[in-house]
């Protein structure tokens, strides 16, 4: 059963940040990702998903090798590779992955101009261990679907002080 939490910040670059740092903890085994997705609120009050995945380019590359094969039997690769990235790029265009599109549009519709929320989709973490690597993050919790304890966990890890860092630590001679 995975899990959805949605944490605002105020840059889409503090987002990143911490999508950057949620796929090191994934590295490290710590965490299981089903996906994880950044929508910024622009100016105009339009919202931008910024996907971990491009379906669209997905759906080209594997589209474009179909097609060269299938062209291959028909002794015209090139026209099958075009034909098939063709189809693929709209058939990656038109599929959703993971958290669902409209979803995330709505709920960030309601943010401030500027503002960023991560949509992450939690299939398995290890939880004392992922709460003390994003110690003092920063980020407002929106939503979750995670239990009481858990969210009021998360909640006082992100807001807390940022762990003191080990170079501050003098050296004994």
């Amino acid at each position: 059963m995975s899990d959805l939490v949605v944490i605002v910040y105020p840059t889409e670059a503090k987002a990143e940040k911490m999508r950057t740092k949620l796929a090191s903890l994934q590295k490290e085994y710590l965490l299981q990702l089903g996906d994880a997705v950044i929508a910024v609120k622009r100016e105009d009050g339009n919202v931008k998903l910024n996907q971990l995945v491009n379906t669209t380019a997905t759906g080209a590359l594997t589209g474009g090798i179909w097609g060269t094969l299938v062209g291959l039997i028909f002794l015209m690769p090139l026209l099958g590779a075009a034909i098939g990235a063709a189809s693929g790029a709209v058939g990656g265009a038109l599929s959703d992955y993971g958290i669902n599109d409209a979803f995330m549009k709505e709920l960030a519709a309601n943010l401030h101009p500027g503002d960023a929320a991560l949509f992450v989709e939690v299939k398995k973490m290890t939880d004392d261990k992922v709460l003390e690597a994003i110690r003092g993050t920063g980020g407002v919790v929106l939503k979750t679907s995670l239990n009481d304890s858990k969210e009021k966990a998360l909640r006082d890890a992100i807001a807390a002080a940022p762990p003191a860092s080990a170079s501050a630590t003098p050296h004994a001679a």
